[in-house]
């Protein structure tokens, strides 16, 4: 997946400036900024939550307009924010298939309309094991989990649906010690999975444990991208304030080895 040149400005206020991205198949790619850097906007632009006023997103090398949520999902694009969107009071199968419901074959289903709650669940339960994600029952309502469970659930549910990529937003957060290791544990999972990862976060000691690579985002656009095995984290966090140019860093602009873009 690649971007070059978003821009979207909001009246005088400048969200997007020129911004570029970049990001290989099957890689953790951290994206971090100060508040107010606009990685936010770039990260709604990659998952079609708003149209930039300029720029191209590319998918395999191929032009691609994300006019909605539902553009990005159908090429294989899903995004957990931090509110998570579940549904408290339903189950866990049902909030994996929440839009998604499997009717039943035939007549029963076409006709009728009647829901395969037996293959959805058996589905769920697929995923969760897949994932190492352990819960009492999957009929579980999610209201009954915890942070990090209910955490899980959403990463397990864009896990499922997502072909090509999966954008986390703040996951770890108002979780403790213990379920914030846990979702890191699920998060390399998913990149075992074949999916490539867009980890945004503020704690830069879950960012130099899990990231492949650190996309810096600084006034609108990508300031820099660096390796956690060659950057200390004090100079990540100079380049996102300012006190230290992005040419000061080493740069860790291409794609890993192994990994191409897509």
């Amino acid at each position: 997946m690649q971007a070059i040149g978003l821009t979207k400005h909001y009246g005088q206020v400048v969200g997007m400036e020129g911004a570029d991205f970049e990001l290989a198949r099957g890689e953790i790619l951290a994206v971090v900024g100060d508040n107010g850097a606009g990685k936010s906007t770039l990260i709604k632009a990659l998952a079609g939550a708003l149209i930039p006023d300029s720029g191209q997103i590319y998918i395999d090398g191929e032009p691609v307009r994300l006019s909605s949520p539902l553009d990005a999902r159908l090429i294989g694009i899903e995004t957990v924010y931090q509110e998570l969107a579940l549904a408290t009071r339903l189950d866990i199968t049902q909030n994996m298939f929440l839009g998604r419901e499997m009717r039943k074959p035939g007549v029963l289903g076409s006709v009728l309309r009647q829901l395969d709650k037996k293959r959805m669940r058996q589905q769920a339960a697929e995923q969760m094991h897949n994932l190492g994600i352990r819960v009492q029952s999957i009929r579980q309502a999610i209201e009954t989990l915890s942070g990090g469970q209910r955490q899980a659930v959403a990463v397990a549910r864009a896990a499922a649906w997502g072909r090509k990529v999966v954008i986390l937003d703040e996951p770890t957060a108002a979780l403790g010690v213990r379920e914030t290791h846990q979702v890191l544990d699920l998060i390399r999972r998913v990149r075992e999975h074949g999916l490539s990862v867009v980890l945004i976060s503020h704690s830069m000691p879950e960012i130099f444990a899990i990231a492949d690579r650190i996309h810096i985002h600084r006034l609108g656009r990508r300031a820099a991208i660096v390796s956690p095995k060659t950057t200390v984290m004090s100079d990540v966090v100079a380049v996102m304030t300012g006190a230290l140019p992005s040419d000061a860093v080493v740069s860790a602009a291409l794609a890993p080895a192994g990994a191409p873009d897509f």
